[in-house]
């Protein structure tokens, strides 16, 4: 069956590694980073005459939600000629909102497609360590501003799609630690590719 897989978290969770893991491993995958679309964001701050924020009131107000609509209907287009579309992107506010979710769940029902979620469960501070680490201007504000971007972020695992001892469409992945990573993949790996 043809399915879409999203690999979500907060940003700094290990999205991009495990990401590209999966894509290596699994067949017949076509990988989207919504990362991808960041120039094209910088070229609209710019055209606004807007400083370069990603946490600013003008990136939530004319970017944000517009970036996600473009990564899945690049994903949708894609299910048309191939079997699995795995889109790179946080969904952080959009896994815990039932009506959305489902709605998405239906469009692709409707392509003969399934969802599965990959919900990254790693701490906070492991995320602001990686963030330091990787030294890109996305995280400039957040990391200047540490406790108070921390203070809006929920790491807490979303209920939405059900219980993820149960759900086929919520799987958890633990990223605080390389160990927990490799475990993690064990357990998953076999689970999305049963029915390639």
């Amino acid at each position: 069956m043809k399915k879409m897989i999203l690999v979500t978290s907060p940003p700094g969770c290990g999205k991009t590694r495990l990401s590209k893991r999966l894509a290596s491993e699994l067949p017949h995958v076509v990988y989207l980073d919504k990362d991808t679309l960041i120039p094209l964001s910088k070229q609209i701050f710019a055209v606004a005459g807007q400083p370069y924020d990603r946490s600013s009131d003008f990136f939530e107000k004319n970017i944000r939600d517009y970036e996600y609509e473009v990564i899945l209907a690049l994903g949708f287009e894609a299910l048309a000629y191939d079997n699995t579309v795995l889109i790179n992107a946080p969904f952080s506010r959009e896994v815990r909102d039932a009506a959305y979710m489902k709605g998405l769940r239906d469009k692709l029902a409707a392509q003969g497609a399934k969802l599965v979620v990959i919900w990254i469960v790693t701490d906070p501070e492991v995320c602001h360590q990686r963030m330091i680490k990787r030294n890109s201007d996305r995280d400039t504000w957040k990391l200047t501003h540490w406790d108070e971007y921390i203070a809006g972020v929920d790491f807490s695992i979303p209920t939405t799609l059900g219980d993820p001892a149960t759900s086929e469409n919520l799987l958890l992945y633990y990223n605080s630690t390389d160990e927990m990573a490799e475990a993690s993949l064990a357990r998953i790996l076999p689970l999305l590719q049963e029915d390639q």
